[in-house]
């Protein structure tokens, strides 16, 4: 059974007054009333203890509607006493509340209490803080899930290049790296940016914007093109040098409508106001195509394309241009082949016809020396080989023999030539293993999975000659890919450095193969580590014995 707490005394003008302030702050800071009501209440909690004893259970509670103001101090009524704070033995709880028995909380109440300087000061900054707090989590709350929006701010601050925009219920900040190079920013002006980031801290959410982003430009076209914002067309991809030069491949899901003139609008209307808001950032729309060559041929554009080679397991591209050609293709510092890249998500290398037929040449004379080495063959057969297709010894040694024999010429050839390509991978096998025992690599490497004697040899020249060598690398140590820029191949450019990568980055193992190979040399550290036994007290032994 409960009893009512009494109502402090205060004049009507004091009760009013609270609500008024509770009402004036939740319409400034735009959160819920009752939480600047319950953060009155912790406060006027935390004054009272501080008057009566901070052991003691204190509630007060405001209402809302008059601001009548209750404060009382809840007991438990015991048997025996422990905590004169916060208990009452039955008779003592007679007094409080008659009737009252064991395990029941009462409700005393507490005179009014006044206020001195520090303890107003005291409940002044509690409210403070959980007025701060609540703002700062309904900013969390109202930004978190709109990443990916454009939104309208107010500069407000520039401070160390760093943009600071009002979002009118938040600030946002715009980085020195998310800004459109060269754009002159000025307090006070409005400006447009892509939501990137929000993040939940300590001292308040951080919104982090951006202009430099591609999906920014996106986000604009969706907003000029009504065709894009009915999904009628979509944005397959996004490329930009921000401030300079951008590409976006479009596609459209009604054949009737061009996805590039709906982008491009009446007189370049549409595209004309993107590239306004983006500082006059120059841009290409370009058709997008599931075929690959296709694409990259689109998104070369304005340069024209003669020929397209994709390398599968590189995950290059090769794109042979004509020679006038070369300067427009590659664009003013890489720029153009750049973005293309970016947009295809391919590293694409710029030839011209005459560099590509001397790779050609090139390739094809070292495939021939190859085959007239290593099989045994004259010049003809070894040229004929290699006009077909084959570039290995590995694929002549284990296609299906069909394939050698359907060659003209060739018919009955093909078992020779197999044999002698396998006799020629062998001998290089062995020659490998001599090496790779000369250079000091266990025998228990060639033991584990998918490494060859090739491959051991290029660990040994690494230094990595023993099973814990081995089982010390990462994944991306041993297999990892070569990152290789974008580049025109040029005999006469100046060369770069060797793009770095793992170990085997030239064998074409995949990163689950190169796991499955360093936990095959871990294996070793787990087979003689001792089984844990539980310790038992000294003479338990003895005493489980005594009672058997």
């Amino acid at each position: 059974m409960a009893v009512a707490a009494p109502t402090i005394s205060g004049t009507t003008a004091n009760r009013a007054e609270l609500i008024a302030i509770a009402n004036a702050v939740a319409t400034e800071k735009m959160i819920d009333r009752a939480i600047v009501i319950e953060a009155m209440e912790d406060a006027i909690q935390r004054a009272a203890k501080a008057r009566y004893g901070a052991e003691n259970d204190i509630r007060a509670k405001l209402d809302a509607t008059s601001g009548d103001l209750r404060l009382w101090r809840v007991v438990e009524v015991v048997e025996a006493v422990d905590n004169y704070f916060t208990q009452v033995d039955v008779k003592g709880a007679e007094k409080l509340q008659p009737g009252a028995v064991i395990g029941d909380y009462i409700v005393d109440p507490l005179p009014a209490i006044e206020f001195g300087r520090i303890a107003a000061q005291a409940a002044k900054q509690v409210i403070f803080q959980k007025v701060r707090d609540a703002e700062r989590e309904r900013q969390y709350e109202e930004f978190k899930d709109r990443q990916g929006e454009i939104i309208t701010g107010v500069i407000k601050r520039v401070e160390f290049g760093h943009v600071v925009v009002d979002l009118g219920r938040a600030e946002g900040v715009i980085r020195r790296d998310a800004q459109i190079p060269r754009e002159v920013v000025r307090v006070n002006d409005r400006i447009r940016s892509l939501i990137l980031k929000v993040v939940r801290e300590n001292r308040g959410p951080q919104i982090f914007l951006s202009r430099a982003h591609p999906d920014f430009m996106k986000k604009l076209f969706a907003q000029e093109v009504p065709e894009i914002y009915d999904g009628i067309i979509t944005i397959m991809a996004a490329a930009r040098d921000p401030g300079s030069r951008a590409k976006i491949g479009v596609i459209s899901r009604d054949s009737s409508i061009d996805p590039v003139g709906a982008c491009v609008g009446m007189k370049g209307s549409r595209v004309q106001a993107v590239v306004q808001e983006m500082q006059g950032e120059k841009i290409d729309i370009i058709p997008w195509s599931p075929d690959t060559a296709t694409f990259v041929v689109n998104a070369l554009q304005p340069a024209s394309v003669s020929r397209v080679v994709i390398d599968e397991e590189e995950d290059r591209i090769e794109v042979v241009v004509p020679d006038d050609q070369l300067s427009l293709a590659i664009g003013r510092r890489g720029q153009n082949v750049r973005l293309a890249s970016q947009l295809t998500g391919k590293a694409i290398d710029i030839l011209t016809e005459a560099d590509a037929s001397e790779k050609r040449q090139r390739e094809f004379t070292t495939n021939t020396e190859i085959f007239q080495t290593e099989l045994d063959v004259d010049e003809t057969l070894a040229q004929l080989l290699v006009a077909e297709g084959f570039t290995s010894l590995e694929e002549v040694a284990y296609v299906e023999p069909d394939e050698i024999a359907g060659i003209e010429g060739l018919e009955e050839l093909a078992d020779e030539l197999q044999s002698r390509a396998q006799e020629a991978l062998e001998r290089r096998n062995e020659a490998s293993r001599e090496e790779r025992t000369a250079l000091g690599v266990e025998d228990a490497l060639a033991g584990m999975p998918y490494l060859t004697e090739a491959m051991l040899v290029t660990l040994g020249k690494a230094g990595i000659k023993t099973l814990d060598d081995l089982a010390d690398l990462a994944t991306d140590e041993l297999v990892e890919k070569k990152r290789v820029e974008p580049r025109r191949r040029n005999e006469d450019a100046p060369k770069r450095p060797e793009p770095k990568g793992g170990l085997l980055s030239d064998y074409g193992l995949t990163d689950e193969q190169g796991n499955e190979i360093i936990m095959a040399a871990r294996a070793h550290w787990f087979e003689d580590e001792p089984v844990a036994v539980e310790e038992q007290p000294a003479g338990e032994d003895a005493h489980a014995d005594s009672e058997q």
